[in-house]
């Protein structure tokens, strides 16, 4: 599970989150997320973002919400968790027991060429998280992390989120559907089955 560079490999720590996943319901942020998902497997209850950077904690918020009975897991990367730091505060203050955020965290924007985010000069997210009000917040920088990471995303009562330092290195691409259309219309027929097609 860790690269050469002796960090963790973002592949293999997405696989093994993803392993056995029963109904959980996933949103990946833009970008490298959305790619990681894919290569785990694409399926109907996958949410890969193309665009909307900063938006995929609100929306794992807003989903969690109104699907109190699934649990929901959000995959996004430091730069954009950076960009929606005030997702953190709004998720503290609803304190969604089934909602989980994974911060798959290189320093860099991987979509942008590479440059530098904050967290590579010390910011935290996890204890800006804490801060916020969220309890469970932790980071996570070896193998041993990410079992107890997958067991709290199946079972904890949350809201978790988990800052897990991965290798910067560019991976091949794996792409999820483009069709922002038919993701949502699949994701939504997968929550809702044949309710989905219902007018209002």
């Amino acid at each position: 599970m860790l690269a050469a560079s002796g960090k963790l490999d973002r592949r293999a720590v997405v696989n093994a989150l993803l392993a056995d996943r029963g109904d959980l319901l996933v949103i990946a942020g833009l970008g490298a997320p959305a790619w990681d998902i894919t290569a785990a497997g694409d399926c109907p209850t996958n949410l890969p973002l193309w665009g909307g950077m900063g938006g995929a904690a609100v929306m794992g918020l807003g989903l969690a919400l109104a699907q109190p009975t699934r649990r929901v897991l959000v995959i996004t990367g430091d730069g954009e968790a950076l960009m929606g730091l005030g997702a953190l505060a709004t998720i503290a203050t609803k304190q969604p027991p089934n909602l989980s955020i994974v911060v798959l965290d290189n320093e860099h924007y991987g979509e942008t060429g590479g440059q530098e985010t904050a967290t590579k000069h010390g910011v935290d997210l996890a204890a800006i998280a804490r801060g916020a009000g969220i309890a469970d917040a932790r980071t996570i920088t070896t193998p041993d992390g990410i079992a107890p990471l997958r067991e709290a995303i199946h079972t904890a009562a949350g809201p978790t989120l988990a800052v897990i330092k991965i290798d910067a290195a560019n991976l091949p691409l794996k792409l999820p559907p483009r069709e922002g259309a038919y993701l949502a219309a699949r994701f939504r027929e997968a929550i809702l089955g044949p309710q989905a097609h219902h007018q209002l």
